[in-house]
């Protein structure tokens, strides 16, 4: 099957949005839940998210496209401090904080917004060029 070379590029723009709007739901779950700590005493916050991508090989239009590979979780440690006031502090008053640090999520979320909108543009040109076409066909 052939295909062109317009549609290709659309399709690998559309397979980079995918990815690049996943990773900003990722990165949106982390920030929000940047705070979140253990409802019980000693239990664990909530651990941050990653989001891994791997290309695959889309043999309809014979080029690599950008796939999830792994949505996982970041195994770093939790930073304590001490609150023994806090529902969630252990025996010692130490409370668990999630391994979020919101500057890096900004940072991370920045990047995916400027990656998806590179893509929409890919999109909206190769959009704009088969228009074009259409139209000098007809005329």
């Amino acid at each position: 099957m052939i295909v062109d070379p317009l549609t290709a590029t659309m399709r690998i723009a559309a397979s980079g949005l995918e990815a690049q709007g996943t990773r900003l739901r990722v990165v949106a779950e982390n920030i929000a839940n940047a705070d979140s700590t253990a409802t019980v005493p000693g239990g664990d916050p909530y651990r941050r998210k990653t989001i891994a991508f791997s290309t695959a090989m889309d043999r309809t239009i014979g080029a690599e496209t950008v796939r999830i590979k792994q949505i996982g979780v970041d195994r770093s440690d939790f930073q304590l401090v001490h609150d023994p006031a806090h529902p969630a502090a252990d025996e010692n008053g130490y409370v668990k904080r999630p391994n979020v640090t919101t500057l890096i999520e900004m940072m991370d979320m920045r990047e995916a917004s400027r990656s998806y909108e590179s893509s929409m543009v890919m999109i909206e040109q190769a959009r704009s060029m088969m228009t074009r076409t259409v139209d000098m066909l007809k005329g």
